[in-house]
Formats: C-alpha cells, sequence, structure tokens
C-alpha cells in the first residue's frame, strides 16, 4: 500500500553527523533529542546518537527521560526543564541527572529523599531559563551543603548562548565571560562538576573557545544547519525526508483562482497537483506561494494558501500523473527542496520544520549503511 504521506529518517545520517561532529570539538557529546528527537523520533534517534558515540543524551522533560529509561537507554541523560510539583523522583530514580534553577527547584529535589545527580544551570544573558545571575553563590552554597551531606551529587555547571548562530554578536564573548565567572565562584564553594558545557550545535562548530568538557549538539546531529552563512561545509547529512502521494492533477484556465482567499492567479492555462499534506500535518500555513516541492525532478511551487489537510502545486503543463512521489523536503542530494529552503520561505528556521511536522505523516526508518 502506497502511503499517503510519511517522514523517512535514515538512521545512518545520524550517526555521520555525530560521528563526524564529535571529531571536529574533541570533546564529550551530548546528542539532544528532545522534543521527539526533533521530529525524528526519541527513540531511534537516541540510539542512532549512541552507536556513533554519543556519549551523553540530552532532553527537555522529565517525562523524555522516563521514556528513554523504558526503551532501555543505560547511558547517560540529562533533562532540564521542569514546573513546580513535577516528579523529580520519576528521574532520578532512573539515574537520570537533573537540572535545577533556584534554590526552590533544588528543594523539591531533595524532598525525595533520593541521591540525585544534579547540574545547576546558569543564566549568563539568554534570560530564559537557568538561575538569574545575583542568585549564584546563594545556590551554589545550598547545593555544596546538600552535597557534604550525601543528598546530592553536583554533576555539571552549564548555561545557554543567546547568539552563538551570530559568531560576531558581542554577547556571546560576555556569555563565555559571565559563564567562567560562575564556574570560579562555584568552585569557590567547594564545587567540583564532573563536567561543564556551554555549546550548543553552532557553538560547537564556530566558536571552539565554548566547548569545554561537552558540547550539546541538537540540530547538526540531524544534519541540519544551526547558522546559515556562516558554518562551514562540514559534509553534515539530514536525516529527513518528507514525501507524499500526488493525489489529482487537473488543468486550469487562464485567471483561475487557486485555495481559500484567491491568493494566486493563474496568468495563463497550466496544470495543477493535489498534494495531501497541509498544517493540520505541521506545514506552516505561510508556506502558501512561496514554499516549494520536487514532483518528477523538478521544484514545484506552492499556489494558493496551504489548507488543512492538502495544497496545490503548479505543474506548469506537465502531468506526472496521480500517485507520482512528491518530495515535500529532503536532503538536497537530488534538487529537492530542503527544511532550510522551508524554513527561508516561511520566515523561520528549520528547527521548527523538522519538529512541528508530524499529524498524519506516518515514520518510517531506513539506514543507508546496512540496507
Amino acid at each position: 500500500m502506497t502511503p499517503r504521506a510519511e517522514i523517512v529518517v535514515d538512521l545512518a545520517a545520524i550517526r555521520h553527523n555525530v560521528r563526524l561532529l564529535k571529531g571536529l570539538c574533541g570533546t564529550g557529546y551530548l546528542a539532544v533529542v528532545k522534543a521527539d528527537g526533533y521530529g525524528h523520533g526519541l527513540v531511534a534517534s537516541a540510539g542512532a546518537a549512541r552507536e556513533a558515540g554519543a556519549d551523553w543524551l540530552g532532553v527537555a522533560t522529565i517525562d523524555e527521560a522516563v521514556a528513554l529509561r523504558e526503551a532501555g537507554d543505560p547511558g547517560r541523560v540529562l533533562c532540564w526543564l521542569t514546573v513546580p510539583g513535577d516528579d523529580w523522583g520519576a528521574a532520578i530514580e532512573r539515574d537520570v541527572d537533573v537540572t535545577v534553577y533556584s534554590e526552590a527547584e533544588l528543594d523539591e529535589v531533595l524532598a525525595t529523599g533520593l541521591v540525585a545527580r544534579v547540574q545547576v544551570k546558569l543564566d549568563t544573558g539568554l534570560h530564559r531559563g537557568g538561575a538569574p545571575h545575583d542568585t549564584w553563590d546563594a545556590l551554589f552554597a545550598k547545593a555544596r551543603a546538600a552535597e557534604e551531606q550525601g543528598l546530592i551529587v553536583v554533576t555539571g555547571i552549564w548555561s545557554h548562548f543567546s547568539s552563538s548562530d551570530e559568531p560576531d554578536d558581542p554577547a556571546n564573548d560576555e556569555q563565555e565571560r559571565l559563564f567562567d565567572e560562575g564556574l570560579e565562584l562555584a568552585r569557590g564553594r567547594g564545587l567540583e562538576p564532573e563536567v561543564t558545557h556551554l555549546a550548543n550545535s553552532a557553538a560547537a562548530i564556530l566558536r571552539p573557545s565554548s566547548r569545554r568538557d561537552l558540547v550539546r549538539v541538537g540540530i547538526a546531529s540531524y544534519g541540519l544547519d544551526p547558522a546559515p552563512g556562516e558554518t562551514p561545509d562540514l559534509g553534515l547529512r539530514p536525516a529527513m525526508t518528507a514525501r507524499a502521494t500526488l493525489a489529482m492533477v487537473k488543468e486550469i484556465e487562464e485567471g483561475g483562482a487557486v485555495s481559500y482567499g484567491r491568493t494566486w492567479v493563474a496568468d495563463h492555462a497550466t496544470t495543477l497537483g493535489l498534494v495531501p499534506v497541509g498544517y493540520a500535518d505541521g506545514l506552516p500555513r505561510v508556506g502558501g506561494n512561496r514554499a516549494e516541492v520536487q514532483v518528477g525532478g523538478r521544484r514545484r511551487r506552492i499556489r494558493g494558501r496551504i489548507c488543512m489537510d492538502q495544497l496545490v502545486i503548479d505543474l506548469d503543463g506537465a502531468d506526472p500523473g496521480a500517485g507520482a512521489d512528491v518530495t515535500v523536503f529532503g536532503t538536497g542530494q537530488h534538487g529537492e527542496p530542503t527544511a532550510t529552503d522551508w524554513a527561508e520561505a516561511c520566515g523561520t528556521i528549520s528547527y521548527e520544520i523538522v519538529t512541528r511536522i508530524g499529524g498524519r505523516f506516518t515514520r518510517r526508518y531506513v539506514d543507508s549503511e546496512r540496507h
């Protein structure tokens, strides 16, 4: 049976990217597999990263960490996003390293009565999660006191860049300076963390001084460029292809308007193709009249607005026939649009394209190194 629409993930590409980047950085490697492996599948992506030498896996939520353990992953896992009342014990009892941003979070960890491996995240300028600068010393002191009592082990101190995809932004220097200040303060309080880490994908590639003990690599592990226009050609291989089956071909006369709101009107007679995927499947509605797909070896522009379940493309007089293969985006190796191309067309980043796609797409795994 021909699938209506599917996401095809090449696990060999993930292994290739992890091996390449770990070799480049020469440090420990934390493969970020949050958000269902950036849309590639949590468990399968984690397994491929582990096979390629990932020392750690990183997830946002406790639920994600638990899912890795229940799937059989025995290695080091770090999670970093909780809300008051979260089940910290579910992570701690499964030997997951948890992250605290505040004394209140540390109190919740201590309240479990379990000896936890804890990492402290510092806000060095992203002003999102992480301990504010004026709380660092008190948090370090409390963490060290708990460590001395045998209640926790502080395994790491880390932070996150705001602008590592813009290597000339002075904020990068300032954040690295503040991170070093935080490490000195922590050591002054007697903390000796196993790992310190600051670099995300862009920084791991573009800012060697930030690599420290670990690099946390998300999007680049999946073969996508974390800093378009800045990243050298490293040979990363996109792991995801999104494809669909053409549902219908029809003719349209000059002056015919396409899709809701009549935002595209044909200036000559042509043929249209109906692709059975839409914004309910994670394609950005804003891609109408902007993004492209590939059919029959040629890129074809989307005409009119992307609908909930379908979109329309201009076949420019060609008729590949219903049932033809449509590459929504892929690796780019055969001229097809990539997730980065879609991101540029939609005014966003490739992260959003691959993590939001799903809906009624099915997912299939291949391994180009083994089959």
